[in-house]
């Protein structure tokens, strides 16, 4: 990409909303980056932080898989949104968003996920999310490149694709910047609520702002917690890899197996490897643990066709850091006076985040918040454990 990205951002497409209104958006994520860009777009002083450069932390190690294959019609309406407007916001001088059938799948056997699968699809065709229920012989029929023998029923949705999450953040931040909002890469800072919504950064500077956005990812606890405010959020270390595998659609999620993958320009990207306890997110291990390679790559040799996955076709592999809560729904919305948070999404953060940006932008110049998500649901003390994100859960 090069060149200031082209995003709507002509004269038509301001408005005055948020005319005098000084914000700070801590986090260049991709939420961060979208709300930032929203939020600039309509009239406000917006001043976009990050202790690292833009999308170098979990943004920058996402899958990049995006889809609205949800049960829930909140989820639904939120992820439907963020693919149209990764549709809309994509292109040649842009981001690269791929269109792609994205399948979920539980094998014979494994009559809990089959089950939550099928109940999962009725409910999504209830709330007028496109889904359809085949059977292995029905997969295999529409995707060749899959071992489809030993599945039970699956899942098709079709309003779904991939990009890469570092270009699409990066993207974001540089047509904030082109709306009128001031980049600070490189620049820790510390909110404050004494007197309330104070940025300070490491050389003492401070600065006090009308509202305060947190989307640091899984440095969100710790930033608010050092302003005294708590919230009920764990982040947890994820693993995922790219592999010398030629695979054009579709992506998958197999629930039995418990392991994602999809199309990549190197090959196949493939991840799972949750780790159910939290996570420090200045000392967790960025490189993938040992034997985490190998046994993925045994795993997506088994479904997807014609090839031998071997140690000798890894190309890379990592980790990163989700952020996890007591119920699984993310916190989006206004914690105290003035100051606002973004975190937990159970590993869709990425995919949510067009969306998401949008609507806690909105909210930040006084339009209403997401209820089902409002952070103050919880007191920031709750015990609850680590679950994966992915798994077919109830909704």
């Amino acid at each position: 990409m090069s060149g200031e990205p082209e995003l709507a951002v002509g004269a038509d497409a301001f408005t005055e909303r948020g005319r005098d209104l000084e914000v700070a958006v801590v986090g260049g994520g991709a939420i961060g980056a979208t709300a930032a860009y929203d939020l600039a777009r309509e009239g406000a002083d917006v001043t976009l932080y990050d202790r690292g450069t833009i999308a170098a932390g979990s943004s920058g190690r996402a899958a990049g898989v995006c889809y609205d294959a949800f049960a829930d019609p909140l989820d639904a309406e939120i992820g439907s949104d963020a693919i149209e407007r990764f549709r809309s916001l994509s292109g040649d001088d842009t981001f690269p968003f791929v269109e792609c059938p994205y399948v979920w799948l539980a094998r014979e056997g494994d009559e809990r996920n089959a089950e939550a699968l099928r109940d999962q699809i009725t409910r999504m065709q209830e709330n007028g999310t496109i889904a359809l229920e085949v059977d292995g012989d029905e997969l295999a029929e529409r995707f060749r490149a899959f071992r489809t023998d030993d599945v039970a029923v699956a899942g098709i949705a079709g309003a779904a694709g991939y990009t890469d999450p570092a270009e699409y953040t990066a993207c974001l931040a540089a047509a904030a910047d082109g709306a009128g909002a001031t980049l600070r890469p490189e620049t820790p800072v510390r909110v404050r609520t004494d007197p309330t919504r104070v940025v300070r950064d490491a050389d003492g500077a401070s600065r006090e702002f009308d509202r305060v956005l947190v989307a640091a990812g899984a440095h969100t606890k710790r930033l608010l917690a050092d302003a005294g405010v708590a919230i009920a959020m764990k982040p947890y270390r994820v693993q995922a890899l790219v592999a010398d595998c030629e695979l054009a659609e579709p992506m998958c999620y197999d629930a039995t197996a418990e392991f994602y993958l999809r199309p990549h320009a190197d090959g196949v990207l493939a991840g799972d490897g949750t780790e159910y306890v939290e996570a420090d997110p200045d000392a967790y291990d960025r490189d993938a643990s040992p034997g985490f390679a190998t046994d993925l790559l045994e795993r997506v040799d088994h479904r997807v066709s014609g090839i031998h996955l071997e140690d000798d076709d890894l190309v890379r592999a990592w980790a990163g850091l989700c952020t996890a809560t007591p119920d699984r729904d993310p916190l989006v919305g206004e914690l105290e006076d003035g100051l606002y948070v973004a975190t937990g999404f159970q590993g869709h953060g990425f995919m949510r985040a067009p969306a998401i940006g949008e609507r806690v932008a909105d909210q930040v110049l006084g339009g209403d918040g997401i209820d089902a998500f409002d952070p103050t649901r919880f007191d920031g003390d709750e015990a609850f454990s680590v679950a994966e994100g992915m798994s077919l859960r109830e909704n």
